[in-house]
């Protein structure tokens, strides 16, 4: 029965990535005064599985002097990794249920990393490793800030499970708590996934597709994937954090699909950011923020317990 769960949520998970490439480029194509797809078949609902099957029936290329295993395992290992970040999905059938989920959460998130680092260099193009070396670069940068504002939330409340997490937003969002904090959060999670204003890995404009430049057919297919479960993953993470984790009723999928169309509108909206001016938003900004968050937060959590103590008594 369990592997029947996990089974229905990776169909989920692959038929939600289709058509959220659908509704960005429906999107991206209405910003721009133009239609987007609209051949295939209904109004183009069709074109997610159109596109799919194209990419994985063209044919198998690769560069002469690459390193072919690296290089054809890496998307199936970027691939993996955002797929097993759903492992957190809050089930209640079967009570699957971790009680260190934000932990596991930013284990396999660091592991992202390398997946574009290997795909980088065992293309053994420079524009492929450029691109990987600005992408370490940016997501060690931005790890720290994300880590830092997750320990916030894990003073105040004193566990990392989402169950938790839901219970003491019963009343109150995180959001109105501290409302700065979720604006750091969210350009945090764009950097992470490296999406626009952030997109330095794959910056086209200088890069021609960065690390990913040498991949087609079925190993752009799985980069494409991962990036894009990753993106739907990270907005489910945000409504549980700042919007209340109300998992079991379906205002929470309306808010999820909300931050989804937020990552587009501001790919829509924003040029990419200078690269110097992208550490100094981490470093300079977001890292200070976090750490005087920190206290604060400790400060209302000691008051809270200093309280309870006094009750007791």
């Amino acid at each position: 029965m369990l592997l029947l769960v996990f089974f229905i949520l990776f169909i989920f998970v692959m038929v939600s990535v289709g058509f959220f490439t659908l509704l960005e480029r429906k999107f991206l194509s209405y910003m721009q005064i133009r239609k987007g797809p609209n051949k295939v078949g209904f109004l183009g609902l069709l074109q997610p599985f159109s596109d799919g099957l194209k990419l994985f029936t063209k044919e198998q290329v690769w560069p002469m002097n690459s390193n072919i295993i690296i290089y054809y395992i890496c998307p199936l290992f970027g691939l993996i990794q955002s797929l097993f970040l759903w492992c957190l999905f809050p089930f209640f059938i079967n009570l699957v249920e971790y009680s260190f989920s934000m932990l596991f959460f930013l284990c396999v998130s660091s592991v992202g990393v390398y997946s574009l680092v290997l795909c980088g260099w065992s293309s053994n193009s420079v524009y492929s490793m450029l691109g990987c070396i600005r992408s370490v670069s940016q997501a060690i940068s931005y790890e720290v800030s994300l880590s830092l504002i997750l320990l916030n939330y894990f003073l105040l409340i004193d566990s990392y499970s989402f169950f938790d997490f839901s219970l003491i937003q019963l009343h109150c969002w995180f959001f109105f708590l501290s409302f700065p904090m979720f604006f750091c959060w969210f350009s945090c999670c764009l950097a992470e996934t490296n999406r626009s204003p952030f997109d330095f890995s794959e910056g086209e404009s200088e890069l021609v597709s960065g690390f990913n430049v040498e991949y087609g057919s079925g190993g752009f297919a799985f980069l494409f994937i991962s990036e894009y479960s990753s993106i739907i993953f990270v907005s489910l993470l945000t409504v549980m954090i700042f919007f209340g984790c109300d998992y079991y009723s379906f205002t929470f999928f309306l808010k999820v699909v909300f931050f989804c169309f937020l990552f587009i509108w501001v790919r829509s909206s924003l040029p990419r950011y200078r690269y110097d001016k992208l550490m100094y938003l981490a470093w300079k900004c977001y890292l200070p923020l976090s750490l005087s968050y920190i206290l604060f937060f400790v400060f209302i959590s000691s008051l809270v317990f200093y309280h309870l103590f006094l009750n007791k008594k």
